[in-house]
């Protein structure tokens, strides 16, 4: 039997076929050869056609279906339109295929070269595409590495370290701390020019000056490695602002439109574990920093056993409200005296803790005076601004993170008593600040 030439078909006939009874395919092929032989004469033979490679491989599909044959017939053939065409309508003058009575109808004949010219439009486009991508663009791509080029000679560097930084450090009064020169030379390379990078863990005197003096936004990798950074600037610099890259994403790799994304999305330093920035780290505070040794002591703050010791240097203050111990709401102070700097408390009032149940999901602060009344209630996010405004604050509940920070400013501000939901990184507490957290 003849072979199909695929590249030199031209149509493919379509005919659907009704058999009554169970027949095989080769029954049905022989019935089309024999059924159809001289019919046409000799030039439109189907065998001499099949044997000079003018017609392929008759395909015939067939599925049994109660007792009858239902299947569909395909001929390729690389005639003429019109021999093609006879050749079609000959096919349904086959009546039986052995024993059974056979219908056989023509369902289509498709011109395969349409199909040819779809794919030679589809190759074409691909090939414009690629033209345009990888030829015409050289230009662009010349002055792009130009362009970065630039970029790469305009960083500086910073202090006796020599910190890699942009060229605007200096000049404005915000900076974006980074980790490495890497991330300083991606945030050039996209116009943000005053960037500073801290070379690792050690974080130096010069960034801890530079973040007295400026706004300060940390813009850290989103893996364990910018935790760590985070926690050790901390301890040594004031931090405004927060912005992390995606988790498993470093600052380096970012493309301008992720950059933006994440300065945008900075958050203040007190919020950020509430923003989900840092709350892999608060939630697995405890067991990390059993780790490295428990040397910053940060299991103490869920029993509350600093507190008792910060009245340690002055026992007769710490005992002035023993004799109303039995009822808790005398515990608070009355207003300080003149003498003394700040009044001081050695448990929290029972106020302040219900206090701190109903603003808990809230992101919102409250300001106390003396009385235990309040006297000012503003989201977390300004109560550090709020803060340095106000000059007569005895205790302030919020739900948020305890700082550094907030805990210097509290004790410059001699406010008595900090009451929030986590403790983050205080390393120095103050003497007269009362610190109480709900983890």
């Amino acid at each position: 039997m003849g072979k199909t030439y695929i590249d030199t078909v031209k149509y493919m006939v379509y005919a659907n076929m009704e058999i009554d009874g169970l027949v095989e395919k080769p029954d049905v092929v022989g019935a089309i050869f024999g059924q159809t032989e001289g019919l046409l004469g000799d030039e439109l033979d189907l065998r001499e056609l099949q044997k000079n490679g003018r017609i392929g491989r008759i395909e015939v599909e067939l599925n049994p279906r109660g007792g009858r044959s239902i299947g569909k017939i395909k001929l390729p053939s690389s005639l003429d339109m019109v021999e093609t065409c006879i050749l079609g309508a000959a096919l349904e003058t086959v009546d039986r295929v052995g024993p059974c009575e056979a219908k056989i109808a023509i369902e289509k004949v498709e011109d395969t070269r349409n199909s040819k010219r779809k794919l030679l439009v589809d190759r074409a486009k691909n090939l414009l595409k690629s033209l345009l991508m990888n030829e015409i663009p050289e230009s662009k791509e010349i002055s792009e590495m130009v362009r970065q080029e630039v970029k790469v000679a305009e960083i500086e560097e910073y202090g006796p370290e020599k910190l890699p930084c942009g060229p605007g450090i200096e000049k404005q009064d915000a900076i974006v701390i980074v980790e490495g020169r890497a991330d300083v030379l991606n945030l050039l390379k996209n116009d943000v020019t005053n960037a500073v990078a801290v070379g690792g863990a050690n974080v130096t005197n010069a960034i801890a000056k530079l973040a007295r003096e400026k706004e300060v936004t940390v813009f850290l990798d989103g893996d364990r490695g910018g935790d760590i950074i985070l926690n050790e600037l901390a301890r040594v610099a004031d931090i405004d602002f927060v912005a992390r890259a995606p988790p498993g994403r470093e600052v380096e790799e970012l493309s301008r439109k992720e950059l933006i994304k994440c300065l945008r999305a900075k958050v203040p330093f007190e919020q950020a574990g509430q923003n989900g920035e840092e709350k892999r780290d608060y939630d697995r505070r405890g067991r990390r920093y059993e780790d490295r040794g428990d040397r910053r002591e940060r299991g103490g703050r869920r029993e509350e056993r600093p507190y008792p010791a910060q009245a340690a240097p002055e026992p007769q203050q710490a005992q002035a409200p023993q004799p109303a111990a039995s009822q808790q709401a005398d515990l608070a102070p009355p207003a300080p005296p003149k003498e003394e700097p700040q009044a001081k408390l050695s448990i929290v009032p029972p106020a302040l803790l219900s206090s701190l149940d109903e603003l808990e999901n809230t992101l919102r602060a409250r300001f106390y005076n003396a009385e235990l009344a309040p006297t000012k209630e503003m989201p977390v996010r300004d109560m550090i601004k709020s803060l340095e405004e106000e000059k007569a604050v005895h205790a302030i509940v919020f739900d948020g993170i305890v700082t550094q920070r907030l805990a210097d400013l509290a004790d410059s501000k001699k406010v008595a008593a900090l009451v929030g939901i986590k403790l983050g990184n205080v390393f120095r507490k103050p003497a007269n600040v009362l610190i109480h957290t709900k983890t």
